[in-house]
């Protein structure tokens, strides 16, 4: 029988191709395509009062210069907000080309198009823009005190306001024998992939239609949204989304305005324009997420059994909110964790800055979720003198399903649909040797060393809907051809979903091929985020492969005068169960599938209309039937999986310099069953490297006048090879009952506990509270300071 390929530890298939530099980006299909370049903001907040642009039209090369004034019908409109949600009060986006003002540094104002970037670039330095200043709204504090207000007409800087609960939280927090409240902060900071954003946008005049290469986590969406923009019908559109250079959730939003832009300038224009992000562009004006200033106030008994947590934090989204509210609605989910919390109140203000916006970054909201959980948890710990793991075992859930009572991200309500977090505890405290750690530390501090441990828990909602598709050819050479309109940025879909469907069909690995975000083969999908792609696509392509199987059986039984029941399918050869005789290879199903006038090679005679006895009383093909073994499917979930696990770090803190070092990480992480363990293996420990980023290392800097300050891998820091610990990992696997796989998701299941788990350590290490992150040794330095001021004066 053929090795089942499901939770085998196949190496990744792509990469080869993309190691050996065959890898094809955006930027390596212009071909001769002309180039644009963008005029952009140097204020925070202004109105503009003029542009001039005869400088510009001087230059020898420049083909066009665009203000709002250019851009047609629907596209000089606002740019779409994506995700209503009931919560948002106030919708403000932005347009493909400032129009009157503008709200953050980097907002794009005027597209020089030219027969290259260098020439687009030299004009644009040309163009002169007036502008009236305003001051500048920077930072939660300055937005809530509502003083000065980003957007005109408005009142305040409020962009959502929501409450939910669980329970009555004033009784719960009333009977409480202990309360303790926390002032905790996350800040602002960014995901960089290695390519930035980028589109090549082809209009064919003849006829009317434009292509569009986009390096986008939707090319579905960005489809639709370009016809929309561009009023033309969308089977006149196509966006075919190829190899990406990482993605992370900023290139989830769209359209970006210059995708926009340019699509229109290719139209107008009638031939293909280009736009490819430099870093700089990339740091002002895509996408930031973290930023939020958060309240919690928890009432628990003498066991450390939480009875009411009431919850209030006030998010930064930036200048506009074209992608909703999903961060902040991902953090207020995801607060209770893998607990069991009787009574829970949660209220978000999500604000307007004039900052760059905010949309999804890894994990997308429930870092912050967690940094307030877990630092509860820890506090409480404290407070009565327990264990950390302790309590939490005391909170933890025990029975599945469990309902969270709240709305997700999905519509749906939150349901925790499986786990074993009793059994995770167990596997993390015995892979980071927690029972031992005293020991350590110990031995540690003779040696002039300072050493902590540090815990997060986590839960993240996976596989949300509304639905992914899968379509599937075999041809008749017995190549198996396999879409799904999911866009892939490093996921491993090509080895991944080859597994999947293998195993169903019965085929060897090598004879799979995976091509992913083409709406020209698949113009139904939603996109890649939300550590979905598995789930989604892998359990359609699943459904797909089944499909296809059952008609392979049916030809082969007719041609085989079997039972379609007693055939298998084993190394692509059909035959009778315990009779390899009685066998045809699924390339011959494959040619019978299609019946044939013309025979263009020898295998193709069988299909033919004089290869076999006609009968008379049947048509060739069927009522309800289609030539070709080739079928699609869908998969739509009730609700999102909810996968989970846990993290642990052992971190040194330099007694001198507070320099801050990790020196081991373990992970226990369950996503259910696991497609291919190193895949997933993969996907942690990146996750991890992200969530060092976070935690030590990356942050965007702003001045009270909206200048990003560190605008530069000069000055933004991430952290090399060097600083990204070896990861100790574990797994469970606990099925999900939501899907015929089982699976769970495990895209960003490394980052969201990260910044939490090593705050915990260096809390454990020092022995002060840790309240925000990330933290530098210089922050770290100044809070010994001033921990041992206070210490001083409260001996006084």
């Amino acid at each position: 029988m053929t090795t089942r390929l499901f939770g085998q530890k196949i190496t990744r298939r792509e990469d080869p191709r993309l190691l050996t530099g065959h890898g094809r980006y955006v930027d390596d299909v212009s071909g001769t395509a002309i180039a644009a370049a963008f005029v952009r903001s140097p204020h925070a907040h202004a109105d503009i009062l003029d542009i001039d642009v005869t400088g510009a039209l001087d230059v020898a090369g420049v083909i066009a210069v665009w203000t709002h004034e250019d851009l047609p019908g629907q596209a000089a409109e606002r740019l779409p907000m994506l995700i209503p949600h009931p919560s948002i009060v106030a919708p403000h986006t932005g347009y493909a080309l400032a129009r009157d003002h503008v709200n953050f540094v980097g907002e794009p104002i005027v597209m020089v198009i030219a027969e290259n970037r260098y020439i687009a670039e030299d004009a644009a330095n040309r163009i002169e823009v007036e502008y009236s200043f305003r001051e500048a709204v920077v930072g939660v504090e300055a937005s809530r005190e509502g003083t000065r207000i980003v957007h005109e007409g408005m009142e305040d800087n409020v962009a959502a306001h929501i409450v939910q609960d669980v329970g009555d939280v004033d009784a719960g927090l009333e009977g409480a024998p202990h309360v303790l409240e926390l002032d905790l902060e996350f800040e602002r900071s960014a995901c960089m992939p290695m390519e930035g954003k980028g589109i090549v946008a082809r209009w064919d005049p003849g006829e009317e239609s434009l292509e569009v290469h986009s390096s986008t986590q939707t090319s579905t969406g960005l489809r639709a949204v370009l016809a929309a923009k561009l009023e033309i019908p969308l089977t006149r559109v196509e966006v075919i989304t190829p190899d990406v250079g990482g993605a992370f959730g900023v290139k989830i939003n769209h359209p970006w305005p210059e995708e926009l832009a340019v699509a229109c300038a290719a139209r107008a224009l009638e031939t293909t324009v280009k736009w490819t992000e430099d870093r700089r562009e990339h740091f002002i004006s895509s996408a930031h997420e973290r930023a939020q200033t958060q309240w919690v106030k928890v009432g628990f008994d003498d066991e450390g059994r939480i009875l009411g947590l009431d919850v209030k934090f006030w998010h930064d989204n930036g200048a506009y909110l074209p992608y909703g509210v999903i961060v902040p609605l991902n953090t207020s989910t995801h607060i209770m964790g893998p607990y069991v919390i009787p009574a829970f109140r949660v209220e978000y203000w999500s604000l307007y800055t004039n900052t760059v916006m905010v949309t999804p970054y890894r994990g997308a909201g429930r870092a912050h979720a967690v940094f307030m959980m877990e630092r509860t948890m820890d506090a409480i710990a404290a407070e009565l003198g327990l264990d950390r793991t302790e309590v939490r075992l005391r909170n933890f859930v025990r029975d599945f399903p469990h309902p969270m009572g709240l709305r997700m991200q999905d519509g749906a309500e939150g349901c925790i649909d499986s786990g074993d977090f009793v059994t995770s505890m167990d596997k993390l405290k015995s892979i980071v040797g927690w029972d031992e750690f005293e020991t350590y530390r110990e031995q540690a501090r003779t040696e002039g060393r300072r050493v902590g441990i540090g815990l997060a828990c986590y839960i993240e909602s996976t596989g949300a809907g509304p639905y992914e598709g899968g379509h599937i050819e075999v041809e008749s050479s017995g190549r198996v051809n396999v879409w799904t309109g999911l866009t892939t940025h490093g996921q491993a879909h090509a080895t991944v979903f080859a597994q999947i469907v293998a195993d169903e069909l019965g085929v060897p690995l090598e004879t799979v091929h995976v091509k992913t975000g083409d709406t020209r083969k698949l113009p139904y999908s939603v996109g890649t985020w939300g550590s979905r792609g598995a789930v989604m696509a892998g359990n359609a392509l699943h459904l797909t492969a089944k499909k296809v199987r059952q008609k392979a059986l049916r030809i082969a039984g007719e041609s085989l005068e079997a039972d379609p029941e007693d055939l298998e399918i084993d190394e692509g050869m059909i035959q009778v169960k315990g009779d390899p005789s009685a066998s045809m290879p699924l390339a011959a199903v494959s040619v019978l599938s299609n019946p044939l006038r013309y025979a263009f090679d020898e295998s193709a005679r069988a299909a033919t209309q004089f290869a076999k006895d006609s009968a008379e009383d049947e048509p060739s093909i069927g009522p309800g039937e289609q030539p070709g073994l080739e079928e699609q499917e869908f998969f739509s979930p009730l609700r999102s999986t909810v996968a989970n696990g846990m993290h642990a770090a052992i971190v040194e803190t330099d007694p001198e310099t507070a320099d801050i070092r990790i020196l081991r990480y373990c992970v226990v992480h369950d996503c259910g069953p696991m497609v291919n363990p190193l895949v997933v293996e993969g996907q942690v420990h990146g996750g991890v490297a992200q969530g060092v980023g976070g935690a030590l290392y990356e942050k965007m800097a702003y001045d009270a006048d909206g200048q990003l300050l560190n605008a530069s891998f000069m000055d933004f820091l991430m952290p090399f090879a060097s600083e990204v610990p070896h990861v100790e990992t574990d797994h469970l696997e606990t099925p999900s009952p939501l899907n015929p796989l089982g699976i769970k998701g495990a895209g960003e299941a490394g980052t969201i506990p990260a910044a939490t788990a090593i705050a915990s350590a260096i809390e454990d290490a020092e022995g002060i509270p840790i309240r925000s992150m990330p933290l530098d040794p210089s922050t770290l330095w100044h809070m010994r300071t001033n921990h041992a001021a206070g210490e001083l004066n409260r001996s006084r």
